[in-house]
């Protein structure tokens, strides 16, 4: 038997919601990554889909959290990166639903450091964003910066919004 290309995901569920389709995947106990519809386009696009029960309650939580009626998730997850990374990620899930906080203070209360940029780029890699919600992040002024996909500034205001986090 030939495996599969390492690129097929073995489950693969797509959700529809008010900032866009969202695809999930996962190679059976958590979910391994999240992906925003960019320009009306999801990666796999072109593949089918293979639900299981964690995509199904990942489903469900994000449904939840998107009508109003959750706002944590309990949905297990993998998130792999370096230390730096998951000690960046692992801050961001200390940030409570309709709050924001800065890279600069993100950085200094995760890993010790204010370095703005790495915490950026270690923010900017969450394979799980909303899951691990790395749209609470802005600059030190308020403004909204960077987020995933060519949309991204007017999708993190929209799930600031939505949460009712003063981000200014």
């Amino acid at each position: 038997m030939i495996d599969p290309p390492f690129d097929i995901p073995e489950y693969l569920a797509v959700v529809s919601t008010p900032i866009g389709r969202l695809e999930l995947l996962s190679e059976g106990q958590t979910v391994t990554c999240l992906t925003i519809e960019d320009n009306g386009s999801l990666p796999h696009d072109d593949l089918p889909r293979r639900t299981n029960d964690v995509l199904d309650e990942a489903a469900t939580q994000l449904c939840e959290y998107f009508d109003g009626s959750r706002q944590e998730f309990t949905v297990p997850f993998t998130a792999n990166g370096t230390p730096f990374q998951r000690a960046v990620w692992d801050g961001l899930a200390l940030v409570p639903y309709g709050s924001v906080v800065s890279y600069a203070t993100l950085g200094s209360n995760a890993v010790g450091t204010r370095g703005g940029r790495a915490i950026g780029r270690a923010v900017a890699c969450t394979p799980v964003p909303l899951l691990i919600p790395s749209h609470r992040v802005v600059s030190a002024t308020g403004k909204l910066t960077g987020y995933t996909g060519s949309a991204g500034v007017a999708i993190k205001k929209w799930l600031i919004e939505h949460e009712s986090a003063d981000a200014s």
